[in-house]
């Protein structure tokens, strides 16, 4: 048993399989085997593995200064480079950016900006933030708190207060919340499609609903968008996709596609205003590597090989290959249902079937699927994935299900 304490895993475990290259959609591990990775690592690997650009980038900057804190009154020019150009490609209009080093981070940054721009409002009872169940909004105690996965919360308690979670998808349980307890509700926060709680896109009108309510009862709309941004769905934004403008946007993961870890949350007109609203206020929050030069100059690479390559054009094709191939698979009676939409797809598993054991007899054919409970296999591949190894997934599980 190695001294490395691995992040959701049996503590027992001792054998793990050590990946020791990529290069695009497929790594390598210690033994000499190839997967084609089709998770993108962890939702992430957007632009693939083994991009010389990412490292150029990385090694400049880190030649340059590799880090300094962002605390008053310093900068940097790769994190107001960067910042600019998440406004320009965000739906949020004249807004500005908040980073933090993950998704987690980034949930618990847009819950408490939320909560004190109401309270500079003028508004401080208005502290309740509604979330949904199946919802995953991080591992620390304010997404925790807010998330709809009770396995992830158990023995972890008690929990941080004022965190309401609704059935998922029922608009009607959210408008009776909002006309009993709407002037108390700082913001409600929803991923545009539900990643890490087994992929599940928003039902029509889902989205547009809420939007209603937030603007009918005065709260914000958060949009968990820490798997969706940068591509996932089609668009820079899940936002775009689904047309709806949140009032804060939470990201991380796709930013940098995971070469360097970089969250962050976009703040909208509404909640930017009552921050700027006093002239000597101090917003007492931030963390040590807000505004990380390495890791914004990873996100400005990032970003650039995403729009110069076209990468998100690539997204329509993947969808019709990768979903259309399940749906096959389960029109032959071989899944019970496919869930998904633009680049991220979950292959719902008959009760005969175990996740875990068919996760397994994947990678044992080397191809990489993540196991979402027992019933539930995802799949999120890099953008760069070719015909050929979408193929290869789908002919896969197929082979791994007879």
């Amino acid at each position: 048993m190695t001294a490395f304490l691995h992040p959701y895993a049996r503590p027992a475990r001792e054998d793990f399989i050590e990946i020791v290259r990529g290069v695009g959609a497929v790594v390598e591990d210690s033994n000499g085997r190839s997967y084609i990775d089709g998770m993108a690592s962890l939702w992430y690997t957007n632009i693939g593995h083994g991009r010389r650009e990412m490292v150029d980038a990385v090694a400049g900057q880190m030649g340059q200064i590799a880090a300094y804190h962002c605390f008053e009154p310093f900068t940097n020019a790769p994190a107001d480079g960067l910042a600019a150009r998440i406004v320009e490609l965000a739906p949020l209009g004249d807004a500005r950016v908040f980073f933090t080093s993950s998704g987690s981070e980034a949930v618990d940054s847009a819950i408490k900006l939320a909560r004190v721009a109401h309270s500079l409002a003028g508004q401080p009872n208005r502290n309740l933030v509604i979330s949904r169940s199946r919802a995953y909004h991080g591992v620390t105690y304010g997404g925790l708190s807010a998330q709809g996965l009770p396995l992830n919360q158990e023995g972890y308690g008690p929990f941080v207060g004022g965190m309401v979670n609704l059935p998922a998808d029922d608009l009607e349980a959210a408008a009776m919340f909002m006309a009993d307890r709407g002037d108390e509700v700082a913001a409600v926060i929803v991923e545009p499609v539900q990643g890490a709680g087994g992929v599940y896109p928003p039902p029509d009108g889902y989205l547009e609903g809420l939007r209603r309510l937030c603007d009918q009862h005065g709260a914000f709309l958060i949009f968990d968008e820490v798997i969706s941004a940068y591509g996932r769905l089609g668009s820079w934004f899940g936002a775009q996709r689904y047309g709806v403008t949140p009032d804060l946007i939470t990201f991380a993961k796709a930013v940098t596609s995971g070469y360097i870890p970089l969250g962050g949350v976009i703040v909208g007109p509404a909640v930017r205003g009552p921050l700027e609203s006093d002239s000597v206020y101090i917003l007492r929050h931030g963390h040590t590597y807000s505004g990380h030069p390495t890791a914004c100059a990873a996100g400005l690479a990032n970003l650039a090989i995403i729009e110069r390559e076209g990468l998100i054009d690539r997204v329509p094709g993947i969808s019709t290959r990768l979903g259309g191939g399940f749906k096959s698979l389960a029109a032959d009676g071989l899944l019970a249902e496919v869930r998904g939409d633009g680049a991220v797809w979950a292959a719902g598993l008959h009760e005969h079937h175990d996740a875990n054991v068919l996760r397994d007899g994947l990678l044992e054919r080397g191809v990489i699927a993540r196991a979402i409970g027992p019933s539930t296999l995802s799949y999120c591949p890099p953008l760069v994935i070719t015909d050929e190894q979408l193929d290869t997934l789908v002919d896969t599980l197929a082979d791994v299900l007879r």
